[in-house]
């Protein structure tokens, strides 16, 4: 440990010169004078140069963030391709009656990204269950499995009990270094995303032991647990402190009011009696709907069950808002929740509606999904310090959308690109490659007119271009958009595995913990080595950051 008593006082004499630094001469620093006061639009050439320069000062002031997170926030934007990025912010700034191509959504302005390869060990093309292996464990699997090596194939219920095939999540990390967990989604919380956090198994659809028994002819599945029992019942699930999302269906019994699918045993009354025998009855709630979630008083709260709909939630646009909560409200209550922990947390939080939207080819609700999104991962900004909490934005595949044609600028993105095709009829910016049949082709194949097609409803289906039951994932590479400390290294282009390794590194939890001297995790006891250092390199390089912005503006 570093003796805080000199420390403090190099910390001071170093502000102090720093102070000096920024304030002696303050016409050298500011690079803007009232001459150039003019506004510019962009018809004018001066109004790009401007622009750019803004953005460069704005890069060139920034701090690399070090030291140690005592928080990890790693939000997942379930099918959330570049195309989707792109659209959806087109959309958003239309909402508010702008033309929407310059907008940003809230993650889009941090100071850090980077891309990541999606595949999995045996596809090129990824689903929701090998990645979130990856971007949570750091190890890649096979299609369909989650929470195991790809030593184990599809189905193979023996081979995932196996000690040596089974990952270890950066939840388990966590949890081993003291800190709390927490799990938000807009999907069944048992579904391929969320159950990376806690879950292993051979297919992502043993979400029930009804799903597990349906496989009994395709293995030994005596020797297997369902993914929901896992969450409640076993390490690490039944020690998660906030659990929100969809999926009662597979918690309660088939022949109860609840109207379950479970044969063996009411998982919610277990996990309501195990928090009260270990906690006390006061410590832990449970919610099904927004008006409880809402007066839930996180104070009081350790332990936090909420499933508010039997399957997935409902779409945004389509949910009833006084019964359902927003992805931002209940992002809002888990950070409440978990931010009394004096070791920190580690919160996930899923988006998983845009990937079933976009399965549908209905890019209407899957852009809205996105903007939601990007609320619940701005509420997690308001929230938190840039200075002791990395947050993590990325997605886990993409999807087929493309955005095409030349439509003009301020073109409502939810409609036609304003060009024919050779046939002469109209198209739209925004079409698939794949997806399930719907009355856009006539019995001569011929295409629809959707010039004469209401685009405005919800369920409007977008052109594809080839039938198939559900839209499929697509292969490109997705980004990773990161604040906080050490955010800086999640620039460039990898592999997803990286992701949970250097959030890791950050928080000095799991494998990567303490690489190349690395911080040591956080502790209400007493930081590292590494973390007591980290605002004097902060104070250093903002001094050097400071010279070199006067060298360049004087």
């Amino acid at each position: 440990m570093v003796d805080a008593g000199s420390l403090g006082a190099t910390w001071i004499a170093l502000a102090c010169c720093l102070c000096f630094v920024i304030t002696y001469d303050s016409r050298n620093v500011c690079c803007s004078h009232a001459a150039d006061a003019k506004e510019y639009t962009e018809k004018d050439k001066q109004y790009w140069i401007e622009n750019g320069k803004e953005k460069v000062t704005e890069k060139v002031k920034y701090v690399n963030k070090r030291g140690v997170a005592k928080n990890i926030i790693m939000f997942l934007g379930d099918g959330m391709s570049v195309t989707t990025l792109t659209a959806s912010r087109i959309y958003k700034g239309q909402m508010e009656k702008r033309s929407g191509e310059n907008e940003y959504l809230s993650f889009e302005k941090f100071p850090f990204v980077g891309m990541s390869k999606t595949y999995c060990v045996d596809r090129q093309v990824a689903d929701s269950a090998c990645t979130a292996t990856a971007y949570l464990s750091g190890v890649k699997s096979n299609f369909e499995t989650i929470g195991i090596s790809a030593s184990v194939k599809l189905d193979d219920c023996p081979g995932s009990v196996a000690p040596g095939n089974r990952t270890d999540s950066i939840a388990d990390w966590s949890m081993a270094a003291g800190k709390a967990v927490g799990l938000v989604t807009t999907t069944k919380v048992t579904h391929a995303s969320p159950a990376g956090v806690f879950a292993h198994t051979a297919n992502r659809n043993w979400e029930s032991d009804v799903d597990l028994a349906m496989a009994a002819n395709l293995t030994d599945v005596t020797q297997c647990e369902d993914i929901a029992k896992q969450l409640i019942t076993r390490s690490p699930g039944i020690d998660i402190k906030v659990i929100l999302g969809g999926g009662r269906k597979m918690f309660f019994l088939n022949d109860t009011d609840q109207k379950g699918s479970r044969m063996d045993m009411d998982l919610v009354e277990f996990w309501k009696k195990d928090k009260a025998e270990r906690f006390g009855k006061d410590k832990s709630a449970y919610v099904e709907n927004r008006e409880q979630l809402l007066n839930v008083d996180p104070s009081k709260t350790d332990y936090l069950l909420g499933l508010f709909e039997s399957f997935h939630m409902k779409y945004h646009l389509k949910a009833d808002a006084s019964k359902q909560p927003t992805l931002a409200e209940m992002t809002k209550k888990a950070i409440e929740i978990l931010k009394k922990e004096e070791n920190g947390f580690f919160l996930f939080v899923e988006g998983g509606l845009i990937d079933a939207a976009h399965h549908q080819t209905i890019a209407r609700l899957a852009l809205d999904e996105t903007v939601e999104f990007s609320k619940a991962v701005q509420q997690a900004v308001d929230m938190t310090s840039e200075d002791d909490t990395l947050i993590v934005v990325t997605s886990d595949h993409s999807h087929t959308m493309t955005m095409a044609g030349y439509p003009v600028r301020g073109n409502d993105i939810l409609d036609l690109s304003g060009s024919l095709g050779i046939d002469k009829l109209p198209y739209t910016t925004l079409s698939y490659a794949n997806g399930p049949e719907n009355l856009q082709t006539d019995v001569n194949c011929a295409r629809q007119d959707l010039s004469k097609v209401d685009k405005n409803q919800l369920s409007f289906m977008y052109p594809h271009l080839v039938p198939i039951i559900d839209e499929t994932h697509g292969g490109d590479d997705v980004m990773v958009f990161a604040r906080g400390p050490w955010a800086h290294l999640f620039s460039g282009n990898y592999e997803q595995n990286l992701i949970p390794l250097t959030m890791g590194f950050a928080a000095g939890v799991g494998p990567a913990a303490g690489v190349f001297g690395g911080p040591t995790a956080f502790t209400s006891a007493g930081i590292g080595t590494a973390a007591a250092l980290a605002p004097l390199a902060t104070l250093i390089s903002a001094l050097l950051t400071t010279l070199v912005v006067r060298c360049v503006c004087s």
